[in-house]
């Protein structure tokens, strides 16, 4: 019983080391490099490193450098087997509000090891509240407004159902 209760604990200890001594701000800057790739820059204001989280204030996403939205807070947590990324404060430039909602209050995106080719959407804005589903695998997004308000620029790309509105696409 001892040995079991050692192990135990040698277990919880390694993880937590590894959650706290992560080098979350090499991990955001590979991410960046990857998204470079695809001409998406991101420039922020302040970064912030926690024990499990990585917090970056006034964000503005470039796309073939032009600033295409600015996000108020974003912040980064992973537990190893679960992970999510959260929005506050979504802004898309005037430029876009014809092809999409303006203003997300909040979104998270969250992925688990148990479903490692998921990520699940929910979010809240200007256009209501949606829920949904990546699958990576499939490559494929399902996206369900639930409460839909302002959503008349997407209605064209959108499909009716009997939980709402619903918007799925492949990538």
């Amino acid at each position: 019983m001892q040995m079991v209760k050692k192990s135990g604990i040698a277990l919880i200890v390694a993880w937590l080391a590894i959650l706290v001594l992560m080098p979350k701000q090499e991990f955001y800057y590979k991410l960046e490099e990857s998204l470079a790739k695809h001409e998406i820059e991101l420039n922020e204001e302040k970064i912030d490193e926690g024990f499990f989280s990585l917090g970056l204030h006034q964000v503005t996403v470039y796309f073939k450098g032009i600033p295409v939205a600015t996000i108020e807070e974003m912040d980064l947590s992973t537990l190893l087997f679960y992970s999510s990324l959260e929005l506050e404060g979504l802004h898309v430039d005037d430029s876009l509000k014809r092809m999409v909602p303006q203003e997300t209050q909040k979104a998270l995106l969250s992925h688990t090891i148990f479903s490692p080719l998921t990520v699940s959407v929910d979010a809240q804005g200007s256009f209501g509240g949606m829920t949904g589903v990546i699958d990576l695998h499939a490559r494929k997004a399902h996206l369900d407004f639930n409460e839909s308000k302002h959503i008349e620029m997407l209605k064209p790309q959108l499909k009716k159902s009997e939980k709402g509105w619903t918007y799925e696409t492949s990538f």
